[in-house]
């Protein structure tokens, strides 16, 4: 019984421990992500100011300076320049088709360029992965000089919902893994409990592992708790032979104890415990174990 118990606990250990192990790595693939996330987040700022380095050496001017590209919400950024510019939309269109192809998650995005005062529209289109989807006009109209902002909104990468999705998908497992285990360890837990608790009969005996006593012939007889123990072994197995290392295992060892010949000693007290019975007897069984004879 102790043995059952402790491979039950082993089990909970292995399944803590794996369960464990699976937060780190997951935590350690987070904290990847992030920092690459936040690499990729730094670079596209770069690009972004190359663009408009570009628009405005288009415009003429190549003193004026690009403002600071602010990130106006998650993955939408604004491009703001000095000084007013004029731009050609074909030039902006493949200026930044050309900067952008060097980003691999900018595969759709929106462009707006906004009229500083008021933010209105002054020109926009869309570009998708899927070129059919490009949606560009007007591209032969030059604006006319003014201050502008551009605006790009690209699309969610799906990466970190794809993660999101990942990391769900294992804690689900994890917690239906462990409700399934935690229900059988329960139910096993239920019938060892029982058995404990059972009154078992062999032959003429009625043993009560619980009240660490058995009844033979009207004789109420009391044991120790390794007897219990040992009695509760054979009279779960009866007339088999159960060897010598497993008692040893289950009784002893398995609570740190090392043991000589302290087996046979109990064995002994048992089978004088059980002399009321004649048809009850404990035998040695050579170069294996023990065995609990019941004759009917």
């Amino acid at each position: 019984m102790s043995k059952s118990r402790n491979i039950f606990s082993g089990n909970r250990k292995y399944l803590y421990g794996g369960i464990i192990l699976l937060f780190i790595a997951m935590a350690f693939v987070a904290f990847d992500m992030i920092g690459t996330d936040n690499f990729d987040s730094a670079r596209r700022e770069v690009l972004l100011r190359k663009i408009g380095d570009e628009l405005l050496t288009q415009s003429g001017d190549s003193r004026s300076r690009v403002l600071p590209v602010e990130k106006i919400q998650e993955n939408e950024y604004q491009i703001r320049f000095e000084n007013e510019i004029t731009f050609k939309p074909d030039s902006l269109v493949s200026t930044i088709q050309r900067l952008l192809v060097n980003d691999p998650l900018a595969r759709d995005y929106v462009v707006n360029v906004l009229n500083c005062g008021n933010s209105s529209v002054a020109y926009g289109y869309a570009i998708s992965h899927n070129k059919k989807d490009d949606i560009i006009a007007c591209r032969g109209r030059v604006q006319p000089q003014g201050c502008y902002m551009i605006n790009i909104k690209f699309k969610p990468s799906g990466i970190i919902t794809a993660a999101n999705s990942y990391f769900l998908g294992i804690l689900l497992f994890l917690a239906f893994a462990g409700f399934i285990f935690w229900k059988s360890d329960r139910r096993r837990s239920i019938v060892l409990d029982d058995q404990n608790n059972s009154i078992l009969t062999f032959g003429a005996v009625l043993f009560n592992p619980q009240e660490r006593e058995m009844v033979i012939n009207e004789n109420t007889i009391d044991l120790t708790g390794t007897e219990t123990r040992l009695l509760h072994i054979f009279a779960l197995s009866p007339n088999q032979t159960i060897a010598r290392t497993r008692l040893q295992k289950e009784i002893w060892e398995d609570e740190g104890i090392i043991v000589g010949r302290s087996l046979d000693m109990f064995i002994s007290k048992l089978r004088k415990k059980l002399e009321f019975d004649p048809n009850i007897k404990i035998t040695v069984i050579r170069g294996k174990g023990y065995k609990l004879e019941v004759s009917s």
